[in-house]
């Protein structure tokens, strides 16, 4: 199962810094923990 853009964009909005912020720890191990 894929992640969409809309939850990858609450994941972010959430644990990241800013909107754009993807590359940070957190954010990163939000996504591979919504995935798994």
């Amino acid at each position: 199962m894929s992640i969409t853009s809309e939850v990858k964009k609450e994941i972010i909005a959430k644990y990241g810094t800013s909107a754009d912020d993807t590359g940070c720890p957190e954010v990163q191990i939000a996504i591979w923990t919504y995935r798994i």
